[in-house]
């Protein structure tokens, strides 16, 4: 990489900082801020996400930025970064310890790298472009499930659109009955990183964001899974954003229940 780019292990030291922030504050009292009727975030958030982009801002001043708390920060378009600084809010705020912190850096709109920060677990995920993915500094690998009757899946509930909802509890019904099981363990990022290291066979959400899919996305790219929008189609990064990851057999099974 040229010097006006990053590395990964700059990446990781700036996630687990971030995480060692929401550690730290885990068992406190938050300041809840309501952006919508369900969806929130705490002082925890702001504070990841200003430590974050103070990094960013000083080793590469011109790069862009999308976060989920400030939104779009101006800069070059063909650098930039996708940061959810806290990724499971809401179980965070209940003391549920099922978040993350993530982050994914991009040059001419494709990802290069992406890290997702578990600090509850102390368990880093990290991934970079033709080289693979690790956890903890050890690679890891989609698991070699090919068929839904054997396979632990995770989603997401769009509760912002219940036309989705219904949509997808329907067809969480039908693989209720037809697979080993459906979890929704409230962060994507964390959810996605099971897939890429064979914890769970495949996940998919309907409707998301570039920050919730980005980093995590990459992740399990690099360890061998397939990764498109609900359509099949490998350009997922796009909107409007959603996503399904597994090996490539659980893959194509969902896509073709989804379509």
């Amino acid at each position: 990489m040229t010097p006006s780019q990053p590395t990964l292990q700059q990446v990781i030291a700036w996630a687990k900082e971030a995480g060692a922030i929401a550690r730290e504050g885990f068992d406190q009292e938050h300041a809840i801020q309501m952006k919508g009727k369900l969806d929130l975030a705490t002082e925890i958030d702001h504070e990841c996400e200003r430590v974050l982009m103070e990094h960013i801002q000083k080793e590469f001043p011109t790069h862009a930025i999308v976060t989920e708390e400030t939104g779009v920060v101006e800069g070059d378009a063909d650098n930039c970064w996708y940061i959810d600084p806290l990724d499971g809010t809401i179980n965070y705020s209940h003391r549920l310890p099922v978040y993350a912190v993530s982050i994914a850096y991009a040059h001419k709109g494709g990802l290069m790298l992406g890290v997702v920060y578990d600090p509850s677990r102390d368990e880093c995920f990290s991934a970079e472009r033709g080289k693979g993915a690790w956890l903890n500094d050890k690679p890891i690998h989609v698991s070699g499930c090919d068929s839904l009757q054997k396979a632990l899946l995770t989603t997401g509930l769009p509760s912002w659109n219940e036309e989705l909802l219904d949509r997808n509890l329907g067809l969480m019904r039908h693989l209720t009955l037809n697979t080993q099981g459906i979890r929704r363990l409230g962060s994507v990022a964390i959810a996605l990183c099971y897939t890429a290291c064979g914890r769970t066979n495949g996940h998919w959400d309907q409707s998301s964001t570039p920050w919730d899919i980005a980093a995590c996305g990459l992740i399990v790219e690099e360890a061998g899974g397939t990764v498109t929008n609900l359509e099949g189609n490998i350009e997922y990064f796009k909107p409007p954003y959603s996503i399904v990851a597994g090996s490539g057999e659980i893959n194509f099974a969902l896509c073709d229940l989804l379509r």
